[in-house]
């Protein structure tokens, strides 16, 4: 048995308010974690990106001081660290090289990071 008074008083339509208010925000909640996600990815495709240009590079300076073919180094050693070498020339000594990795993607975002890097002996 309830007590005169005790009981709260209920406004009519507003049964459920509650649940609609958290599953919109647990939606908004979905879509933040999604794009923290590919914001990480995408920086962590960047840093890979860097990583292979690197190698490439001092892998295709080492090859061009014993007179071989560096940029045909630098490729092979882009592609074995998952990337693909866009540009690579010699200038003097030295190598450089850009390489890109395949980005991630979602809600229309294709963007492939590109990382640049140089290598040589020291001057």
């Amino acid at each position: 048995m309830s007590h005169p008074g005790t009981r709260r008083a209920r406004r009519r339509g507003e049964e459920g308010a509650a649940t609609v208010v958290v599953c919109a925000l647990l939606g908004v909640l979905l879509l933040v974690a999604g794009a923290c996600g590919v914001v990480a990815a995408a920086f962590a495709d960047h840093r890979r990106a860097q990583a292979a240009a690197d190698l490439a590079a001092l892998s295709g300076a080492t090859v061009h001081q014993r007179g071989e073919d560096a940029c045909g180094e630098a490729a092979a050693v882009a592609v074995a660290n998952g990337a693909h070498l866009l540009a690579c020339r010699v200038e003097g000594y030295d190598v450089l090289v850009a390489a890109e990795v395949t980005g991630p993607r979602w809600l229309g975002f294709t963007g492939d990071p590109v990382a640049h890097a140089r290598a040589g002996p020291e001057q």
